[in-house]
């Protein structure tokens, strides 16, 4: 008879295998649902590092950096000579996103960490173009990466940005630079962002991006839609972010006008 954790494992095993990022990423996401699961329940021992190096097969250097990741996430405590124990087994906190003014946007993009994984050159198809609100055979920038709370290890949100491409040359500082990229618009080619439309709709969370984010395919998200435009009106940026439902909460404060 087999036991359900060891059901539990070799499935979490096999998914270890085919999961995208990198390996102490994929190794901490195992391990995180292993917990949830009940494979490691709270006051359990994990396995030590050389046990888990033989299991996936990683270098000591990968379990040291989820390990590490993990205990800055509150989720296990490491004691010399009494291993790694389980300390929680929650889900992650709720991030409460506050913005009402563009002066907070920078704040939320400068306090926050965005890890760009993919940037490339697209021209706006059928499909695209109707998600963008453009015209078909434009051409942009896209961005795409997760945004993390300071001090975290499970991402916000996955965000993909779509950049006119006569703003393309911000690829220069993508890696380099802190803050908004709408800022580096206004940096590098000298233009000023007037306003920022957001939209907020409920989504399912697409099974490419599930993973990355720590959530079952198809759960519930929230996108929110941010749309650049300068002074002249020309729409310079259109950014993407999508959100798990379970942790995020956007507050709004609205005031009276003056008389």
């Amino acid at each position: 008879m087999i036991e359900r954790g060891s059901r539990s494992k070799s499935r979490a095993g096999a998914e270890f295998a085919a999961s995208p990022g990198p390996l102490y990423r994929r190794l901490m996401q195992v391990l995180k649902q292993e917990i949830v699961t009940g494979v490691y329940p709270v006051g359990a021992r994990l396995p030590t590092e050389a046990e888990l190096c033989s299991r996936f097969r990683v270098s000591r250097y990968t379990v040291r950096e989820a390990l590490r990741q993990m205990r800055t996430d509150g989720l296990v405590v490491s004691r010399r000579g009494a291993g790694t124990t389980v300390a929680r087994s929650g889900a992650p906190a709720r991030y409460v996103h506050t913005v009402g003014s563009i002066e907070e946007l920078v704040s939320y993009a400068t306090e926050t960490r965005y890890e760009v994984e993919h940037s490339n050159r697209v021209v706006s198809d059928g499909v695209l173009a109707e998600r963008l609100g453009c015209g078909e055979g434009e051409s942009w920038l896209r961005i795409d990466g997760l945004r993390y709370a300071p001090g975290a290890s499970t991402p916000i949100c996955w965000t993909e940005v779509f950049v006119r491409s006569e703003f393309s040359g911000i690829t220069r500082v993508l890696t380099r630079r802190k803050g908004p990229i709408y800022a580096w618009i206004e940096d590098l080619y000298g233009e000023r962002i007037a306003e920022i439309e957001q939209v907020l709709r409920a989504r399912p969370i697409p099974a490419a991006v599930a993973g990355r984010l720590e959530v079952e395919p198809q759960s519930a998200g929230i996108e929110i839609r941010r749309t650049y435009r300068l002074t002249s009106g020309q729409t310079a940026e259109i950014a993407f972010s999508l959100h798990p439902a379970d942790r995020f909460t956007y507050s709004m404060t609205l005031r009276r006008g003056s008389p």
